[in-house]
C-alpha cells in the first residue's frame, strides 16, 4: 500500500520547533478563541439558561423527552454502542496492521486515532467527576431540587455528587473529530468531511440530550473543545518531523 504524502503536511527538518508551534497555533487559537467567546456568551452571560428555557417552554413545562425512545434508546444508548462499535472496528484494523505488512503504512495512523478518541472521551469522564455540575433537569428552574451552581462555585456537601459539565455523551461524536488528522495523514481530500462527519455526529448526540434536560450547550462546546485540542496535540506528538525533513506515512523513505 503506497500512500503520497499530502503537501500540507511537508514540514522541514530546519526549525522543527517553529514549525510544530506554528501547526499547533493554527489549530488551536482560533478555536480557544472561539470556545472563549461562547463560554461567555453561554456560561456568564445566562446564553445556556436561556436557550434551555425554550427547550422546556417547547416541551410543556417539563423534560417530555427525558425518556422518549428515540432521544434516550436510539441516539443515547444507541449512539454510545456505536461510537464503541466504530472504536472496535479501528482497533480491528489496527491489530491486522500489526500482522499485515501491507498494511503497515496503517498502524501509526490506526494507533493515533484510537488513542485520540480513547483520551478525549476519558478525558471527558474524569472532568465530569471533579466539576460537579447539576444537569439541567435537576434545577429548580426545571422541575428539579437543586439550585444552580456555577462551574467556579463551591458545592454545599448536602446536594450529594453531580456529574453533567463536560457532556459525555457529546464526547462519543465529538471524539471522532481526529479522523481530521487521520484523513490528513493518508488521504487529505477526505479530511473535510471526516470532520463534518464526527462534527454531525457530536451535535446530534448533544442536541438530543439537550432536549431531554441532560446538558446546556456550554457542555457540548466544552466536550468538542477537549476533543479537539487532545487531536491537535497527539498529531505532531505521534508524527514527529522525520529525518529527511518532511512528515510521512508510516513505511515510506
Amino acid at each position: 500500500m503506497s500512500v503520497s504524502p499530502p503537501s500540507s503536511q511537508v514540514l522541514p527538518i530546519t526549525g522543527g520547533t517553529v514549525h510544530r508551534r506554528g501547526f499547533l497555533a493554527r489549530h488551536l487559537l482560533l478555536p480557544a478563541f472561539a470556545l472563549t467567546a461562547a463560554s461567555l456568551l453561554l456560561m456568564a452571560g445566562n446564553g445556556d439558561q436561556w436557550l434551555a428555557d425554550q427547550l422546556f417552554r417547547a416541551e410543556g413545562g417539563q423534560w417530555a423527552l427525558r425518556d422518549a425512545w428515540w432521544t434516550s434508546h436510539a441516539l443515547h444508548r444507541g449512539g454510545k454502542h456505536l461510537s464503541t462499535f466504530a472504536a472496535g472496528l479501528v482497533l480491528l484494523a489496527l491489530l491486522r496492521a500489526c500482522i499485515d505488512r501491507r498494511w503497515k503504512p496503517l498502524r501509526r495512523p490506526l494507533l493515533y486515532l484510537l488513542l485520540a478518541v480513547g483520551l478525549s472521551t476519558g478525558i471527558v469522564a474524569l472532568l465530569k467527576s471533579w466539576t460537579q455540575m447539576d444537569c439541567p433537569w435537576d434545577l429548580r428552574r426545571y422541575g428539579g431540587l437543586h439550585p444552580f451552581i456555577g462551574l467556579f462555585q463551591p458545592r454545599p456537601a448536602a446536594l450529594g455528587h453531580a456529574a453533567c459539565f463536560p457532556a459525555g455523551h457529546a464526547s462519543a461524536g465529538y471524539g471522532w473529530v481526529a479522523l481530521y488528522f487521520f484523513a490528513l495523514r493518508l488521504r487529505p481530500q477526505w479530511r473535510w468531511p471526516a470532520l463534518a462527519a464526527a462534527l454531525a455526529a457530536g451535535l446530534v448526540f448533544g442536541i438530543s440530550q439537550q432536549l431531554r434536560g441532560a446538558h446546556f450547550l456550554s457542555h457540548d462546546l466544552w466536550s468538542l473543545m477537549i476533543s479537539w485540542t487532545v487531536a491537535v496535540l497527539l498529531y505532531p506528538a505521534m508524527f514527529p518531523p522525520a529525518q529527511a525533513g518532511t512528515f510521512r506515512p508510516e513505511g515510506r523513505a
